[in-house]
């Protein structure tokens, strides 16, 4: 090893030589490393702006109007759908000739509809099982871990390996085919 470093100049040289190979092969080959730190530096830089939008979130007379109206549509759907048996009852011909206009609505509108009324309501309630602050002060919401009850714990429980594994009730066809073979 001593030959080699005087044979070079000493080991600055042998340091010198090993950098000029990395960045001369990262010309051609990209460095992973530092190309994964660069995404986890965007991607946190894109959370931190994400969130300094909603940092300060109103609380004044525009943001309770505007969360007004988004409660009105489950409420109006509910009633309306009330309304439309009320309105079959007091004037059948009327409803009858509504329900022809229904018909003419081509299909694909109908999908549309159901998509919008789907997502309202979907990410309605995305919002509040998001929302991690409680409903009324000092009482705390369950977490989706309580509400779903034991079904995680019973998805992780693995039998007992002292214990036998239970046996499927007997099927008469699949054992007369199992005799067959």
């Amino acid at each position: 090893m001593g030959l080699i470093d005087r044979a070079l100049g000493g080991g600055q040289t042998v340091s010198t030589i090993g950098d000029a190979a990395e960045g001369l092969s990262e010309v051609f080959v990209p460095n992973a490393t530092r190309a994964m730190e660069l995404a986890a530096e965007i991607h946190q830089a894109t959370l931190e702006t994400a969130s300094a939008e909603f940092e300060y979130a109103g609380t004044g007379w525009f943001d309770r109007m505007i969360n007004g109206l988004n409660r009105l549509p489950r409420p109006m759907l509910a009633l309306g759908t009330l309304g439309l048996f009320i309105y079959a009852m007091a004037e059948p011909v009327g409803f009858s000739e509504r329900m022809v206009g229904l018909q003419e609505v081509p299909e694909p509108l109908w999908w549309l509809l159901g998509a919008i009324v789907s997502f309202y309501f979907g990410a309605r309630e995305l919002h509040y099982s998001r929302d991690e602050r409680p409903r009324q002060e000092g009482a705390a919401r369950p977490s989706l871990r309580d509400r779903l009850g034991n079904v995680f714990q019973r998805r992780r429980s693995q039998p007992d390996p002292g214990q036998p594994a239970p046996q499927a009730p007997d099927n008469p066809a699949l054992s007369e085919w199992r005799d067959a073979d």
